[in-house]
């Protein structure tokens, strides 16, 4: 490594996501993998997949052994700048509004829907009562 490594903007370094062009930030440090993507056991597809973003998550959970650590260096071109990497979103639920089926068009509706076929077949029974010739 370089005594004093070249720092990288978060924006330079989403550029090379390609085949031919692919970068990672891992640890806070880029490396420049487009060698080594042929060799990849996992194959490209899984470089590609880590390009855009802090990748270290998805290196560390994979779980490199100490020499894939150690090849790590050959690749390795410089820094990230910290402060232009975008913050980890984390998932913020919408807002629920509170259910009250007492007050909704959709309890109404679904009243309705049990009680008009009802109607109709207590309707249709009466009419056949009394219309009914008694023999």
């Amino acid at each position: 490594m370089a005594s004093d490594p070249k720092v990288h903007l978060f924006e330079d370094v989403v550029k090379h996501s390609e085949i031919k062009d692919c970068w990672l930030i891992i640890d806070g440090k880029v490396d420049d993998v487009t060698p080594f993507m042929e060799d990849h056991p996992g194959g490209d597809e899984v470089l590609l997949s880590a390009t855009g973003k802090d990748a270290t998550n998805d290196f560390e959970d994979v779980g490199h052994s100490d020499s894939a650590r150690d090849m790590m260096e050959k690749y390795y071109i410089g820094e990230i700048d910290p402060s232009t990497v975008p913050l980890k979103r984390t998932y913020v639920p919408p807002p629920h509004t509170q259910y009250n089926p007492d007050k909704t068009s959709e309890f109404v509706i679904k009243i309705l829907q049990f009680l008009v076929p009802l109607l109709i077949l207590g309707l249709a029974f009466a009419v056949r009562h009394y219309t009914k010739k008694e023999e």
